[in-house]
């Protein structure tokens, strides 16, 4: 997904290696397995002594917590790239002291990293199904929890009956009968994106169009009780589930809702603008299945210059916001571009931007075919030159298919972002193999979320793109087609040059760390069963470099460093 750092580095990757492509079996096909791995560390070697240019990252947007994670994909653009340094292996399982686990309900798909408090603290905002919880950064103690009025709690006992059945069977009819038991609390989900800002306060948008804004009781105090500060209906004419939260540049909050409607809305809630997207008309009847499969399935991303940037289920939208309105109007340098949808269900992507500064600057996202391509978008003026390509709108600057290395299969489908860092793009396979015949096509995600580390269906491949400024082409950089990541939303350390996924060997789930620039395995941390079963949230690193992510139940922490002394953990 991410490239540390792209420009001069891809140049000289894609002219000294064979096209790059590091699908190990395709790339290398009569070499044994053992001798593949030899060569490729042998070209990981040669490409990791070539100079690499650094990644230009987002700007800092000073209303949001001053953290490298202050909302979901980390920032504005939607990247899911950090600047910290992240573990570097060597790989092995990990001790039980060095894995943290709390439990704090279910649905905890991410969760944000706060400023300094005035005692000198962070803490990482999170919430699921039915509460809110602030857990130390440095202890990963879990300090506060709100539940949310009216929703069922779930115990602990519960979770530990689930993740004991499911360890004890992973696989077959009666496996999916209680993993299918055990996503039904997941039917009516919202509160999925949430926003955590300067001042500590963390908004939440809610599936009936409230935003609800959070804060601390004593805001000097990090350990204090959360408390709901101020809440808020969108407009009457604003319709549809929220679908996603950003923040402005000039620290207004940016709303998408399901049905096609973009609003901003004041921090203390006080004033909102409001503005439907282009080919909305009719988008309440467009919903392809349950919240998250209707006319607008994403977040947006946003940069700088008050560009907007979502995807509905056939198109790219840019949107513009110059403080006061919001604007569909090319005048304005708003556009609209269309993606093909063969799929029919639009794109599973968040957009990300690609390009900062001076460097040429793009919108990403998977379109909706069956087998998905990765389309790139000018997101900005397009060159007076651009011939662009045939058969697409001018506005698209790069389509390239997703293939896994593996040309022969037929379907191929995320439900992650696209995780960009520099001028390189990552995709990862959550297509279920060996499918029962009698589970219907929307079910297939039990199989990568809750029956994720079951070796007959899990899904192998990870693809990374890369934007060639000199020649100005988009092509593929490598292949991984060993590497599953069934669910997990990778992310990507520049200081390390690794893209961290969950992922999953031999029935046990695993930390997998791959070469940003090469696409080789650098090493990965055996966790263990159920308990630590990802299943669709997103891989962190907090300010420390310590890997922490969500599960069905609860929160992991991993702290490879840890040793006993003494017979204690440290």
């Amino acid at each position: 997904m991410f490239d540390q750092r792209q420009g001069a580095l891809d140049m000289q990757v894609h002219s000294e290696l064979p096209s790059h492509r590091m699908s190990w079996s395709s790339t290398f096909p009569a070499v044994p397995r053992n001798l593949r791995r030899v060569l490729l560390s042998a070209i990981a070697l040669s490409v990791a002594a070539m100079p690499v240019q650094a990644a230009n990252m987002p700007p800092r947007n000073p209303y949001l917590a001053d953290s490298s994670y202050s909302m979901a994909h980390g920032n504005p653009a939607q990247q899911d790239a950090v600047p910290q340094a992240g573990p570097t292996g060597p790989s092995r399982t990990l001790l039980p002291e060095q894995i943290d686990y709390r439990h704090v309900g279910p649905g905890h798909f991410g969760a944000t990293t706060s400023g300094l408090y005035a005692d000198g603290r962070r803490i990482l905002w999170g919430n699921g199904i039915d509460r809110i919880v602030k857990i130390d950064h440095d202890s990963f103690e879990v300090l506060q929890e709100f539940h949310f009025p009216g929703a069922e709690v779930y115990a602990t006992e519960e979770a530990e009956a689930a993740i004991a059945a499911l360890d004890a069977n992973n696989d077959g009819f009666f496996a999916l009968a209680g993993a299918f038991r055990q996503m039904l609390k997941y039917r009516d989900l919202a509160n999925l994106y949430t926003v955590l800002d300067r001042d500590h306060n963390y908004y939440i948008g809610s599936r009936d169009g409230t935003i609800t804004a959070y804060g601390d009781a004593d805001p000097r105090d990090s350990r204090s009780a959360i408390v709901k500060l101020r809440e808020m209906r969108l407009p009457p004419e604003v319709t549809g589930s929220v679908m996603g939260l950003n923040m402005t540049y000039d620290g207004w909050l940016l709303v998408v809702t399901e049905h096609g409607h973009v609003v901003t809305v004041k921090r203390d809630f006080s004033a909102t603008r409001t503005l439907r997207l282009q080919h909305s008309e009719g988008a309440e009847a467009k919903a392809t299945g349950p919240t998250g499969r209707g006319w607008i399935r994403n977040a947006p991303a946003l940069d700088a210059d008050g560009g907007i940037y979502v995807v509905s289920q056939e198109h790219m939208h840019k949107v513009v916001w110059n403080g006061e309105r919001l604007s569909r109007e090319p005048r304005d340098g708003a556009w609209t571009s269309p993606y093909r949808n063969g799929w029919g269900h639009g794109s599973g992507a968040t957009p990300a931007l690609m390009g900062f500064g001076e460097e040429d600057r793009f919108v990403v996202i998977t379109d909706g075919e069956p087998r998905m391509n990765l389309v790139l978008y000018w997101r900005d003026r397009i060159p007076e030159d651009w011939p662009g390509l045939p058969g697409y709108d001018r506005r698209v600057a790069g389509v390239q298919p997703v293939t896994m290395g593996d040309e022969s299969l037929a379907e191929i489908q995320s439900e992650q972002s696209v995780v960009v860092a520099g001028y390189g793009a990552l995709v990862v396979n959550n297509e279920a193999r060996n499918a029962p015949w009698y589970l219907p096509a929307r079910a297939r995600g039990l199989l990568v979320g809750l029956l994720g580390n079951n070796p007959r269906h899990q899904p192998y491949g990870v693809q990374k793109f890369a934007w060639r400024p000199a020649t100005r082409s988009f092509a593929p950089a490598w292949v991984n087609g060993e590497i599953s990541s069934p669910s997990s939303v990778p992310l990507v350390s520049l200081a390390s040059n690794l893209v961290y996924f969950i992922g999953a060997r031999d029935g046990q789930f695993t930390l997998e760390a791959l070469d940003w620039s090469t696409g080789v395995a650098s090493f990965h941390y055996v966790i263990g069963g159920q308990r630590y079963n990802v299943m669709y949230a997103g891989t962190l690193l907090d300010e420390n470099g310590r890997v922490h992510y969500g599960t069905p139940w609860g929160r992991v922490r991993l702290r490879p460093s840890a040793i006993r002394r003494n017979g204690a953990a440290k």
